[in-house]
């Protein structure tokens, strides 16, 4: 679980506590627990009583956003650190345009992803 700067914090537009993620995709809270763990989702804590949330842009619906895991998976491979993926996906691209995490939301990922990949080189 990650600390983020108020700089980073203030990119992402809205957040979700870890128990309301469970509700929407229908499992345990020890699922989406798992999830994070597995780097399939980023938390940090935030707020007064630094509880874990997850970006509300993260989850569609019932289920995670399609291609998120994938570009998780892409930026860590590349070394990034938690804040240093939420900080690229929630940064506005003009040439994307918006940010990558809505560019993902709107089933845009094999894009997010090809520009993902160039970061490492």
């Amino acid at each position: 679980m990650t600390e983020i700067d108020a700089k980073t914090d203030a990119l992402v537009p809205a957040w979700l506590h870890l128990p309301d993620i469970a509700e929407m995709l229908d499992v345990e809270v020890t699922r989406v627990r798992q999830l994070v763990k597995d780097g399939q989702l980023i938390a940090v804590r935030r707020g007064e009583n630094r509880t874990l949330q997850v970006p509300a842009a993260f989850i569609d619906g019932d289920k995670v956003v399609k291609g998120l895991v994938g570009t998780l998976t892409l930026l860590r491979d590349d070394g990034f650190s938690d804040e240093e993926m939420l900080e690229w996906l929630f940064t506005p691209d003009p040439t994307l345009p918006g940010t990558p995490a809505q560019a993902l939301s709107e089933n845009r990922g094999t894009e997010v992803k090809r520009r993902a990949q160039a970061l490492a080189v």
